[in-house]
């Protein structure tokens, strides 16, 4: 970015960025075998996610390609 220049000016004079709403995520329990919860957190620790995230994560590129 220049001296003076702005995001707007940056993004073509589009206005400002528009985020999409937050949808409610589910919440879920989940009993996992203690070791296997050790080992997703120190993979989620080196990708630099919660284990939450890297266990959503896990799910949804499971899941790519195999829509009905």
């Amino acid at each position: 970015m220049l001296m003076g220049e702005t995001n707007e000016d940056i993004r073509g004079g589009m206005g400002p960025a528009k985020k999409k709403p937050k949808q409610e995520k589910k919440k879920i329990l989940l009993r996992l075998d203690p070791a296997l919860h050790e080992q997703l957190r120190l993979w989620a620790e080196r990708d630099f996610r919660s284990l939450n995230s890297q266990i959503e994560f896990i799910l949804k590129k499971s899941l790519k390609g195999k829509e009905d």
